[in-house]
C-alpha cells in the first residue's frame, strides 16, 4: 500500500468503527422501545377493562337508584332494566353460536 493511503485507509476505519457503535445503540434503543410499547399497549387493555367494568357499575348503580327513587323514575327504571336484559339475550345468543 501506498503511505499516502494508510491514513485514509486508518480514517475509514474508525468512521466504520463510529458507526457500528451508532447501529447497535440505535438496535438497542428500538429493542428498550419495543419493550415500552408491548408494556404500554398492556396497560391499555387493562385500562380498557377497567374503564369497561366501571362502566357497567355505573350503569347499575344508575338503574339501582332509578328503582329506589319512586314511583315516578319507575318508567324509566323498566326501560334500562329492559336494556340490560336485551343486552344479556344478545350475548347468550353470540355464545351459542
Amino acid at each position: 500500500m501506498n503511505h499516502e493511503q494508510d491514513p485514509i485507509v486508518k480514517e475509514l476505519r474508525e468512521k466504520i468503527k463510529i458507526i457500528v457503535q451508532y447501529l447497535d445503540q440505535a438496535r438497542d434503543e428500538k429493542e428498550r422501545l419495543k419493550q415500552e410499547i408491548e408494556t404500554l399497549s398492556n396497560q391499555i387493555k387493562q385500562k380498557e377493562t377497567e374503564l369497561e367494568t366501571i362502566k357497567n357499575r355505573y350503569t347499575n348503580l344508575k338503574v339501582a337508584k332509578s328503582i329506589l327513587a319512586g314511583s315516578e323514575d319507575a318508567h324509566d327504571a323498566r326501560i334500562k332494566v329492559n336494556k340490560i336484559v336485551r343486552e344479556i339475550d344478545k350475548c347468550i345468543a353470540l355464545l351459542n353460536k
